[in-house]
């Protein structure tokens, strides 16, 4: 009921009536044959509401879920995703960061969401094996990676060269050519094309030797992850080597990379 000098148009028992029949202030505003959108009448009635101790846990406002819903989800769910499927919201980033939110408003403890979920290890992509082909891409980088282990500067050139890797070492600047090879001969040799076309639109030109002046050092990685780094006066003249007459240049082993 209304008190003395109460300009209300309401009562408290319409007021319990119409919080426990809404989902929002503003049907509530409506209920009570007020302005659903003025700012003023909401936090009047608001104000009322928590005079009276009124629950209003279920309002769900432009959600589709109440309060008390998610204080029901967010405990007995083990993940975010569980989460959202309790509350019959799409999984999506936004709208994780959403429910997170108005969690933390209400003070529900997530805690325990916040392990990320493990895939399995048959459904994890970086168990996949190495793909030879692809090794040519890699070359380079697993190149870099050798000499910065070393203490070694590297550096790529701005403009192409003869040379793919610019590395600083003890004996100053060398200029580093990246080869790859992925497939073994009849003989279950590894040869290692080291030769290179002056004319790149012609694939059907034949390679010529590097200029012994171009060139300091040779990178050379397997099909089987065998690492070598052969001088270019080792090489000089050559368009085509096997790799098992140089294995006093081998220098690494990158397996572990293919399986």
């Amino acid at each position: 009921m209304n008190t003395i000098g109460d300009k209300r148009s309401w009562s408290d028992a319409q007021l319990r009536k119409a919080v426990e029949g809404s989902l929002t202030w503003r049907a509530v505003a409506r209920l009570l044959g007020l302005k659903a959108n003025s700012a003023g009448v909401i936090r009047t009635i608001k104000r009322h509401a928590d005079r009276l101790g009124l629950d209003a846990s279920h309002f769900t406002g432009q959600r589709r879920w109440s309060d008390g819903q998610m204080r029901e989800a967010v405990p007995f769910s083990t993940s975010w995703a569980e989460v959202l499927t309790r509350l019959g919201v799409a999984d999506n980033a936004a709208s994780r960061v959403r429910v997170k939110g108005h969690a933390a408003r209400l003070g529900v403890s997530y805690e325990h969401l916040m392990t990320p979920d493990v895939p399995s290890p048959e459904d994890a992509f970086f168990v996949r094996p190495g793909q030879l082909e692809m090794l040519r891409v890699a070359a380079p980088a697993v190149a870099m990676a050798w000499f910065a282990l070393r203490g070694c500067p590297v550096a790529l050139p701005v403009e192409p060269q003869v040379y793919d890797l610019l590395v600083t070492t003890e004996k100053g600047i060398q200029r580093v050519q990246v080869k790859s090879c992925t497939q073994r001969d009849g003989k279950g040799r590894w040869v290692v094309g080291i030769g290179w076309r002056p004319y790149v639109l012609d694939k059907t030109a034949a390679k010529v030797p590097y200029d012994p002046d171009s060139l300091d050092l040779f990178f050379i990685l397997l099909g089987d992850g065998s690492i070598f780094l052969v001088p270019i006066a080792a090489l000089a003249g050559r368009t085509q080597i096997y790799a098992h007459n140089y294995t006093p240049y081998r220098v690494g082993d990158a397996s572990s990379l293919l399986t």
